[in-house]
Formats: structure tokens, sequence, C-alpha cells
């Protein structure tokens, strides 16, 4: 299997930097060119849904990862040279635990997309060098200069 480079960069940014605003960035591209493939798109929810309960929206976190459980139910196990059964199984335990976080709150933790198949694994590997971590992370959208005038009062 051939995988797209726009995917390899998605699991760099998810299993070695854990930086899941820039998965969300990469996934989202890809998933638009594959004319909104619920695979991908679930895959991109995991995503977002570390994203917001790391930055404290347990809400958000829970919704995306519940979303994300409905989407990969249906494929595989082993879909896309990876094992989605695990990540499935880790995701629907995140769902479960964050609908109940108010009566059992728990520290964050990150998940890890476990990689199956070798040329996948190899692909990881070459692309690892060439794709630089962002530091500090972005933790959301980046505005425009003329949005910081705007909210400085300097324009309409």
């Amino acid at each position: 299997m051939t995988y797209d480079r726009l995917y390899v960069a998605f699991l760099i940014y998810f299993n070695r930097d854990q930086d899941y605003f820039e998965c969300h960035e990469v996934m989202e591209e890809l998933w638009l060119a594959l004319d909104k493939d619920p695979l991908y798109k679930g895959l991109l929810q995991v995503a977002v849904g570390l994203y917001h309960f790391r930055n404290g929206n347990v809400t958000g976190g829970w919704k995306m990862m519940d979303s994300a459980v409905r989407r990969l139910t249906p494929y595989p196990p082993d879909s896309l040279g990876i094992n989605l059964g695990k990540l499935l199984r880790e995701t629907e335990a995140y769902a479960v635990a964050l609908a109940s976080y108010d009566q059992s709150p728990f520290p964050y933790y990150d998940l890890k997309i476990e990689i199956q198949d070798a040329n996948l694994l190899k692909l990881f590997e070459k692309m690892s060098p060439e794709i630089s971590p962002n530091v500090p992370q972005r933790r959301g959208p980046q505005r425009g200069a003329k949005h910081e005038l705007r909210m400085q009062g300097k324009t309409k």
C-alpha cells in the first residue's frame, strides 16, 4: 500500500510531537482531498478530542472522541497500516471516561497510534527528520495582523 505524505505527517505530529493542532491541519487537508473519507475524519477527531481535553475543554474532548468512535467502528482493525483496533478501543475508553468526568475526574494523557505496516514505519522514520516540531505548539488558529489591529481598536 502507498501512503500519502500528509497521512505520514499526521502520524509524526500525533506520535512524536503530540501536536494535535497540527494533526488537525494536515489531516483536514488530506480528508478534503479524499472527498471527506469518514475513516480519515475519525482519525482527525481523535486528535481534536485530545487537543480539546488537554486544553481543559472536557465537553469538546468527549464530543470529538465519541464521534471518532462512531466513525472508526466500521473499519477493519488493521486499516491504513496502523493498529486501528487498538486505537478504537483506547478512544472508546477515553470517551467513556470523559462522559463521566464530573463524577470521576482524571488527568490528561496522550494516545499513541501503533504503526503495523513496515513500509509505513519506514516512511515515518524517513520523513520524521524532515518535519520540524512546532516549538512552541500552536494552541489555536492564528489570526492575521489586520485582526490584531482591529482587536486593539486601530481599524474598523
